[in-house]
């Protein structure tokens, strides 16, 4: 979970979707992640694209207008929201450890 001290706009919003469910909001409701959904992976606005794997394109080279033609249903901002998602969580101290 994002840092609850950190006042930005990313800071984690918890709704509850039903009694049995609970979907996490980032970034004004772009990246959602719900457990029921991708297997629980960040998403942008619950459409099964994956946080993932807009990465993944924009890491390869893909340019933004690349990707927002191979899915139309994406925004430019939703672009933005996973760069803004992935930037927040490397703000966190983590340990590398390795697993053989």
């Amino acid at each position: 979970m994002l840092n609850e001290g950190n006042q930005t706009e990313s800071t984690a919003v918890m709704t509850t979707t039903s009694e049995s469910t609970l979907t996490t909001t980032y970034t004004s409701g772009r990246i959602t992640v719900h457990p029921d959904l991708c297997n629980g992976q960040p998403t942008i606005r619950g459409l099964r694209i994956t946080v993932e794997t807009i990465l993944g394109f924009l890491s390869a080279g893909e340019s933004r207008e690349e990707i927002l033609s191979q899915y139309p249903s994406l925004e430019p901002a939703d672009i933005d929201a996973c760069l803004s998602f992935a930037a927040d969580l490397m703000k966190h101290r983590y340990s590398l450890k390795h697993v053989a």
